[in-house]
């Protein structure tokens, strides 16, 4: 069985729906409401999610400072150009630490940090 995810409490589910499609590039493939006061959103390609969760009684946008999602794309050069275009919140300059590896860090707009990969 291969089926993974991982879940996010958002402050705007909306703004972090068209966040993750337009800039990250999931599709959305369901979007539900939970009772009165929660709504679901998930994203992915089918075997590997991002939930978002929109509850009025959390805060959403707290997770800890050292907690990153990674996505993995074919050019880090055009992503990176393409984000800061976007308005995208980049925290860092694309690096290179090992000879396979470039990445930068940007935020979602609930202040998660993202990953952004090449594999060389």
């Amino acid at each position: 069985m291969k089926f993974c995810w991982s879940t996010l409490y958002v402050k705007d589910l909306d703004e972090s729906v068209q966040f993750y499609q337009k800039e990250i590039g999931l599709d959305l493939l369901r979007r539900f409401k939970e009772g009165k006061q929660v709504e679901i959103a998930f994203l992915g390609d089918g075997t590997t999610q991002l939930e978002l969760i929109h509850d009025t009684s959390r805060p959403g946008g707290e997770v800890g400072k050292d907690i990153s999602w990674g996505f993995a794309v074919e050019s880090l050069d055009k992503t990176f150009d393409k984000m800061k275009a976007s308005g995208a919140k980049i925290l860092c300059d694309p690096v290179q630490p090992a000879p396979h590896v470039r990445f930068f860090f940007m935020e979602d707009p609930n202040g998660f940090k993202i990953q952004i990969v090449q594999n060389l």
